[in-house]
């Protein structure tokens, strides 16, 4: 199984994502701001795997705080502020820093060493959690895709996007260990190309066919009746079952609508931001629009024209034929059923 995020002796290692699939190195992480930067830069990228980053990070921050209680409290909660803004969009983010303060909350006359080793046992405990819900999710997940069948899915939502086996991706891979035959379409998605370089890298290690598509072919594909089924993964899902992703989603959805595919999202209950009404309230991360006019090194538009860059859209909960959890499948009407699944896995 790829396991994208490790760590040993102190020592957080990364796959440096923004290689792949060139070259397969890794970065070596020992304060929490190198976590930040590696958020930030996108050495780690998709929900669940910046949220045990951000576990990781504070835990060796915690390493590196005063040996006292006050001043441990208050130098945690600011490096907690910054942890948590490193991206907007994915609430994985705020939803690791939370458990990590509420280690430290909970432990009021606990001395600084016992905090430390309780945190890091918390981030351990956050990493395994994810491999182990995704399982489960792709086991659900997998009941909803018949035999023979080719699913298209957009962006990354594998092991690279999470601690390990992947959402979108986990589906496929629980349906294939159950014997079933699946092929994967895979938008490349522009322009960060996380399906070109990601999900084909991912699934041609697994020996699952796959073959990548432009964005703009999958509409096409749809059309020509060579879609049975989109799966994709989330960064936010609102109360309503409104569902933040990759930029590019919504569109895919769309198109899915006019042709009556079924449009599936696949997450953790830890996507759910039940505290969101509706994707409306999503903030939506916009990066530098310099990184749509390079691809590599390669500049493809003319000196001095700009571009736009906002890395998520939100696809309305009325065009998603169900959500994916580790405890279940839910469907609408969303606001019932999210909160079902969530509390089903609070315990």
């Amino acid at each position: 199984m790829i396991q994208p995020i490790a760590f040993r002796d102190n020592t957080l290692r990364l796959l440096d994502q923004r290689l792949l699939p060139s070259r397969e190195e890794w970065v070596e992480i020992t304060d929490p701001q190198q976590a930040i930067d590696a958020i930030r830069d996108l050495v780690v990228r998709g929900a669940p795997a910046i949220g045990v980053t951000a576990a990781y990070g504070l835990a060796l921050g915690a390493g590196q705080l005063p040996d006292t209680r006050p001043e441990f409290d208050q130098e945690f909660d600011s490096l907690c502020g910054r942890m948590a803004v490193a991206r907007p969009t994915a609430v994985n983010l705020v939803w690791a820093v939370r458990r990590m303060q509420a280690v430290v909350a909970a432990r009021p006359e606990d001395p600084v060493p016992s905090l430390r080793a309780a945190l890091l046992g918390e981030a351990c405990a956050m990493q395994a959690a994810d491999v182990e819900a995704n399982r489960a999710l792709g086991h659900h997940g997998a009941k909803l895709l018949g035999d023979d069948v080719t699913v298209l899915t957009h962006c990354n939502a594998g092991a690279l996007a999470t601690a390990g086996y992947g959402t979108a991706l986990g589906v496929v891979r629980a349906a294939v260990e159950l014997g079933k035959s699946i092929t994967v379409l895979a938008d490349e998605t522009r322009p960060y190309l996380q399906g070109a370089r990601l999900t084909a890298w991912e699934l041609h290690r697994d020996h699952i066919p796959c073959t990548v598509i432009t964005d703009s072919m999958s509409g096409h594909m749809m059309q020509q009746g060579v879609v049975d089924a989109v799966v994709v993964g989330a960064d936010r899902i609102a109360a309503n079952g409104d569902v933040a992703n990759k930029i590019g989603t919504y569109m895919v959805a769309v198109l899915a609508r006019e042709h009556g595919i079924p449009f599936y999202v696949a997450a953790p209950t830890s996507t759910i931001d039940l505290e969101l009404p509706s994707g409306a309230d999503i903030p939506i991360e916009e990066r530098d629009g310099d990184e749509v006019l390079m691809v590599g090194d390669q500049r493809i538009a003319p000196e001095g024209v700009s571009a736009a860059y906002p890395a998520f859209d939100i696809t309305p909960a009325r065009l998603v034929n169900a959500i994916i959890t580790e405890t279940g499948v839910a469907s609408a009407p969303y606001e019932d059923s999210l909160r079902a699944r969530c509390l089903a896995a609070a315990g």
